[in-house]
């Protein structure tokens, strides 16, 4: 069935916006076997699945000629997760229902909830909204259900996982019997399955799943990297793409603040999305995004569900998805409405078996790459500097006087190095990364130990993890400490409440001394020998040892800063009371969040 055999309304409608021929999950809906049925449809993310759930209710909400059939009451409701799914919703049934006459009322988290009472006593024919919100007016009796012809839930697998069951119940509840129930989501868990047994009846299953638009537009990229190399490889792979719009996903709120803390540090314009934001910083995130002041947005699963950017054209998976359906969705955030994108994933070595299976099961033919080497990403920028500078610009007389001064002033090849200085300057540097080839692993292990650390003494510090340690001001901590260089460390690992690092035999004893006389003004970080160094397995691991004096071993992924958490007590006595560990104005602290 073509857009064709739709009402002429909806043809037109669909032809201004550009729509030549129908997905295959809007060409599903629209065939006549689902007419007036219940439908339970899997499609992708940017399948076009929005236009197909509007078109697959037209016949419950158009007369025979075509309009908008009167009534006070609404006809159909569309449930969505979050404020921006609804919004961007609201939007797309605005244009595509507009000519007929229908009035459509958005109900969301954030917004007036007086005035959403007054556009729903005023009359809509489809109201649009979120589970909390829609429960909320139905329970004031601003919401009336009773001449409702047809429910859509959206994104129905993320409404469950984010806690709004209850919600949805109660509104299903409280709509009549002989409606229609429209299930689109991504993924078919079983609490989805449930759901769906409930509340429809001889339910007609549409999946589009891994159809021709599936995978089309967006090229799969692997990457593997040491486990102490993904901020790293984050920064290198930002500044190779240098995308326009970018987003990258983490695992946790957590993680998320952490990165993007450390990419604003770096000179990233970035914002972030998760659990812990208000909605108003949200608004003001993604209106960043769309405004082109923030070019990066580091983001949960559940927090980019909704968004919708014409921009995005590379989704960086920092952490990767629990499953090859969580993949799809996360990568469907790009390469939309016929545009090229690119997903990357990051896979420590370790798991790159874990996700060759992942990828076969989703049969995603991904291209298994290096990370970008400074190098590689210096020859992208001298390409892109010379396509900015060769392209045609429009001057004025302002302009003309100043290039004019400047040219009495300097040379052509001055001024044009200048330029280029300047160019170079307004972006982050790239990172040097940890080889990953096979060969490069074994060298590694073979040179674990440099010169002058054939012969060690181990040392302990009373901090870890969840007192915020980190190499980066852990190390100068321990120079100034024990009056030492960073040359005469090996190396150093953070456990969870307890840091370890090597120091040569040869110097141990005047190390040891230095940090005995130093702890006077400094008594919140106690440093001692140990013996046995870190245990073998469990909490006194954590670190690679460092190489060839370079940066100090990292932990695994983005690790958050947890700022006012209890460090351990001492010696690991649990009948002492704890007590926030705060850093010494003096030295530098723990990154903050």
């Amino acid at each position: 069935m073509s857009f064709a055999d739709l009402p002429a309304l909806l043809a037109e409608a669909l032809a201004a916006r550009g729509y030549a021929t129908p997905t295959a999950v809007q060409a599903a809906v629209i065939e006549p076997d689902a007419a007036g049925r219940d439908l339970i449809v899997s499609a992708q993310t940017g399948s076009g699945k929005t236009v197909a759930f509007g078109l697959a209710m037209h016949g419950e909400l158009l007369g025979e000629d075509g309009r908008i059939a009167p009534t006070r009451e609404p006809h159909a409701l569309i449930i969505a997760p979050t404020r921006e799914l609804a919004l961007q919703v609201s939007r797309e049934l605005i244009w595509l229902y507009g000519p007929t006459g229908a009035r459509i009322a958005t109900c969301v988290g954030g917004m007036d909830a007086s005035k959403e009472r007054r556009q729903l006593n005023f009359g809509a024919h489809i109201v649009v909204g979120t589970p909390g919100r829609l429960r909320d007016h139905l329970e004031r009796g601003a919401l009336d259900l009773s001449a409702l012809r047809a429910v859509v839930l959206d994104e129905a697998d993320e409404m469950l996982d984010m806690g709004f069951r209850d919600d949805l119940e109660a509104i299903l509840d409280g709509a009549p019997e002989t409606r229609r129930t429209l299930l689109f989501s991504a993924t078919m868990p079983k609490p989805i399955v449930q759901l769906a047994k409930r509340y429809q009846k001889d339910a007609l299953r549409i999946s589009t799943v891994g159809e021709e638009r599936g995978h089309g537009d967006i090229a799969y990229q692997a990457v593997t990297i040491s486990p102490s190399d993904t901020e790293h490889a984050v920064i290198n792979l930002l500044r190779f793409h240098e995308a326009e719009t970018a987003i990258l996903f983490c695992a946790t709120r957590d993680n998320v603040r952490h990165l993007h803390a450390t990419l604003v540090e770096r000179g990233f314009s970035a914002v972030a999305l998760s659990g812990e934001h208000s909605q108003s910083e949200r608004n003001h995130a993604l209106q960043a995004l769309r405004d082109r002041r923030a070019r990066v947005c580091v983001a949960t699963d559940v927090a980019a569900r909704g968004i919708d950017l014409p921009t995005l054209s590379l989704v960086i998976h920092v952490e990767l998805p629990r499953d090859a359906e969580a993949l799809q969705h996360r990568s469907g955030r790009t390469g939309r409405a016929g545009k090229k994108g690119t997903a990357v994933l990051l896979v420590p070595y370790p798991r790159r078996r874990r996700v060759e299976m992942m990828l076969k099961g989703a049969r995603i033919n991904a291209e298994w790459i290096e990370a970008p080497t400074p190098e590689a990403i210096r020859a992208n920028d001298r390409e892109r500097l010379l396509a900015a500078m060769l392209a045609p610009v429009e001057t004025d007389e302002e302009d003309l006087a100043l290039a004019e001064r400047l040219l009495a002033e300097k040379s052509p090849q001055e001024i044009a190095a200048a330029l280029v200085r300047a160019h170079r300057a307004a972006m982050p540097e790239p990172e040097e990364l940890i080889e990953q080839t096979p060969d490069a692993r074994r060298a590694a292990q073979q040179e674990r130990h440099r010169p002058g650390f054939d012969d060690i003494a181990w040392f302990r510090m009373d901090i870890g993890r969840r007192q915020n340690a980190d190499p980066r001001w852990v190390l100068p901590l321990i120079c100034r400490r024990g009056h030492i260089t960073k040359n005469e460390i090996g190396a150093i690992r953070i456990g969870p409440n307890e840091t370890y690092f090597q120091v040569p035999r040869a110097i141990a004893a005047k190390f040891a001394s230095a940090a005995q006389r130093t702890a006077e003004g400094d008594e919140d970080v106690r440093i001692e020998p140990s013996r046995e160094g870190p245990p073998q397995h469990g909490g006194g691991g954590g670190g690679a040892p460092r190489q060839g004096g370079g940066r100090p071993s990292h932990h695994s992924g983005p690790r958050p800063p947890q700022q006012g958490e209890a460090r351990a007590p001492r010696r690991h006595d649990p009948s002492r009371p704890q007590t926030p560990y705060k850093a010494k104005p003096h030295r530098k602290g723990p990154p903050r969040g």
